[in-house]
């Protein structure tokens, strides 16, 4: 009863911020420190990129057999190639450049339900690696350490949507030399390089702003989440998906009143999230979702449930700040967790949710605007620069092996 009263006396508190943080004077905090200096960092005249030119089948021919593509939490490998043909960073001169993308859309075989089939992504991107090192002197001259990829799958390179099986693949041989610009991100995890760039998961910016509600609304619900708690049709026994948090989620707060949990998915979901205070954003299959886009956009506080999780552009975004972090052996105790934190340390998260610089920062726009997430991928280059002259090969020397990986990844697409 206590925790209940407490809930509500909190929802009070808490409704004086307003529903929603894109509108005009909203409450804000700058970021303050070395995060909020890397956030408004501009990556133009630090950087040159060169674009591969690829024969269509590697990019647009994918999307024209299924346009489903353009709207999926996988898109920004679209987008991002989209955004670099007509960015200022694109040089049509391969000698000047600081860094080649290659770009090749790995995530773009779609089920008829619409998830991504990775099976064929390691001999795409085998080809695309390929053709290049073939048709141009680059990638030799390195192995593909001034190179970087966008690979958004759940697992990265690892180019599987089951850990274990993800884990056992490993990150694509030919990419270990590589910069890879990818949504997963886990601490000590095979299917994370050092020097990978975690980047945000698409969310449509436009569906999203045509969502949005008054900023004088409160917000009514303490906790919010809306997903599947289980996935019978693949975890059939229970306890592997999500590591079990999702199933201890709903078996301890499915009847209590301060947690709005269910699987169904409302038309009103991003309305829901702009009267909730706290989003929770637990790990699925993998540890990354769109809930934390969707959470900074909508002012809701992220209750990140993902043990190591390597947030997006952790170097420009306080998650600490912004975000409540619970350990997955925690979850039985959420409703303890969240009614304990002060009303004040609640209104500073919001006022730095409301920051508008964080939100853009989560976004990839059309067009492109200053200080997206495409300009944060750009700035993440631009600090590796300038390479370590290690990374140029000796003539004749080579690194990767070619031949190395699951045999049926080395048959020809």
């Amino acid at each position: 009863m206590k925790n209940l009263v407490w809930g509500f006396l909190l929802l009070l508190l808490v409704s004086r911020i307003g529903a929603h943080d894109l509108h005009h004077g909203q409450r804000t905090e700058r970021i303050s420190g070395s995060a909020g200096d890397v956030l408004d960092d501009d990556p133009v005249g630090r950087l040159k990129v060169f674009v591969y030119e690829l024969p269509s089948k590697y990019n647009k021919k994918i999307l024209q057999k299924d346009p489903r593509c353009l709207n999926h939490m996988f898109a920004a490998e679209i987008f991002m190639h989209r955004f670099l043909l007509s960015s200022p960073v694109r040089t049509l001169n391969p000698e000047e450049a600081d860094w080649f993308y290659t770009p090749v859309y790995t995530t773009c075989d779609l089920t008829p339900n619409g998830l991504p089939l990775p099976f064929k992504s390691p001999r795409m991107m085998r080809s695309a690696i390929q053709l290049i090192s073939s048709n141009w002197p680059y990638w030799n001259r390195t192995e593909g350490a001034d190179h970087f990829f966008v690979v958004p799958h759940d697992f990265g390179a690892c180019f599987h949507y089951q850990e274990e099986k993800a884990i056992e693949r490993g990150i694509l041989p030919l990419l270990q030399r590589a910069t890879l610009v990818q949504t997963f991100g886990q601490k000590n995890h095979v299917c994370l390089n050092t020097g990978s760039i975690t980047i945000p998961p698409y969310a449509p910016p436009q569906k999203m702003q045509a969502h949005l509600i008054p900023p004088d609304i409160p917000r009514s619900i303490f906790v919010y989440f809306r997903g599947l708690f289980y996935d019978v049709g693949n975890d059939p026994e229970g306890g592997y998906y999500a590591r079990g948090a999702r199933a201890a989620v709903w078996e301890n707060f499915k009847d209590n009143p301060l947690f709005d949990i269910s699987t169904e998915h409302p038309t009103t979901y991003y309305e829901d999230m702009q009267r909730a205070v706290f989003c929770l954003c637990p790990l699925g299959w993998a540890p990354w979702s769109p809930r934390l886009v969707e959470g900074v956009i909508f002012g809701c506080i992220p209750v990140i449930i993902a043990d190591d999780i390597v947030l997006p552009f952790a170097d420009a975004i306080p998650w600490e700040d912004i975000g409540v972090f619970v350990a997955e052996k925690d979850v039985p105790n959420l409703d303890t967790i969240l009614t304990s934190i002060p009303p004040e340390v609640i209104l500073r998260k919001q006022r730095l949710l409301a920051n508008p610089s964080m939100k853009q920062a989560m976004l990839f726009p059309q067009p492109a605007q200053a200080g997206d997430a495409f300009h944060q991928i750009l700035n993440g280059l631009a600090r590796k620069l300038p390479h370590d002259t290690s990374v140029y090969l000796k003539r004749g020397e080579k690194v990767l092996n070619w031949t190395a990986g699951p045999v049926a990844d080395l048959k020809l697409w």
